[in-house]
């Protein structure tokens, strides 16, 4: 293997986290901030020019093992780690991008074997993220055959994921950002034993998968009114699921004044939240007021590509 660099991109999940988990519908779309990784062959593994340290290189330590040898390893990002923007996602995508690029690895393999590195450091996880980060653009997982192309099926656990394209209209979303670091393995666990306790959290989980079929009909329509109550709605929910918190509910109350709908994205407990909206500046004037970290982000970002190879 030569120097190679790779980078994939962030995402939103826009409507079904967590359900998703369960094998219900989620959408999610590639945003314009990217993580970035170059792996020279080298005679000693090092992350950013130090020495690989396991313990805190979890998803490396997974993805180490499909390599064939040590390495020097860099890597660059524009995503927040812990912000629900699917930084780990985005890395694991990057390094096996960089990693096979050798061998022209389809995006199936990419998206699996990147989601195999989740669902191993997680504990449980869906192929969302990584699915995103490969494709790029917008994703429908376990939509209706009408939403868009087939790309490719994933399963594990008896679950299975069918992953679509998904066409996305020009939206403006504004992202922010609490500030707060929240793994994603342990709100998981926390939903999975939730479910276990409790039949209640398995009809919150269905109501979240008819939000989101909901929201694709209301996506491919361009309806972007009817989008933002459905987030909105799906933020309720996720409420209930007990992934919310203060900080996440204020910057979603505050946005809502100026926006089409709000939501928090990704797993939830601190991270970030996302709102639909045409006022933009207003919108990010409300989170700020309230202590968040707000910013713009397009959409129809590619997905997971090679940049340089040498």
């Amino acid at each position: 293997m030569s120097r190679v660099t790779a980078s994939a991109p962030g995402k939103l999940i826009v409507l079904g986290e967590h359900a998703v988990v369960y094998g219900k519908p989620a959408v999610a779309i590639a945003i314009d901030r990217r993580i970035r990784c170059t792996l020279t062959p080298y005679n000693e593994t090092t992350v950013n020019g130090r020495s690989f340290d396991p313990d805190k290189h979890p998803y490396l330590v997974s993805m180490m093992r499909r390599s064939p040898g040590p390495m020097r390893i860099e890597t660059t990002s524009e995503i927040p780690p812990g912000s629900g923007l699917g930084s780990s996602a985005a890395l694991s995508t990057a390094f096996l991008k960089a990693l096979y690029s050798s061998d022209a690895a389809d995006d199936k393999r990419l998206a699996t074997d990147a989601f195999l590195t989740e669902y191993e450091v997680q504990g449980r996880a869906s192929p969302i993220d990584t699915s995103a980060s490969t494709h790029g653009m917008g994703i429908a997982v376990n939509g209706p055959e009408n939403c868009g192309e087939h790309l490719w099926d994933i399963t594990m656990n008896g679950n299975t994921w069918s992953v679509r394209d998904l066409a996305i209209p020009k939206m403006t979303i504004v992202v922010g950002y609490t500030g707060i670091h929240a793994p994603t393995g342990p709100l998981v666990e926390k939903v999975r034993r939730y479910r276990q306790k409790c039949r209640f959290a398995d009809d919150i989980i269905g109501e979240i998968g008819t939000v989101t079929e909901e929201g694709m009909t209301a996506l491919r329509k361009g309806d972007l009114v009817r989008l933002g109550k459905l987030m909105t709605d799906d933020h309720k929910l996720l409420s209930i699921l007990g992934v919310s918190c203060d900080e996440l509910n204020k910057l979603v109350d505050a946005s809502l004044r100026h926006s089409y709908g709000a939501k928090l994205t990704g797993a939830g407990g601190g991270g970030s939240m996302i709102a639909l909206t045409d006022e933009p500046e207003k919108v990010c004037g409300s989170i700020t007021s309230r202590g968040g970290t707000p910013f713009v982000v397009r959409t129809g970002e590619p997905g997971a590509m090679t940049e340089h190879k040498n």
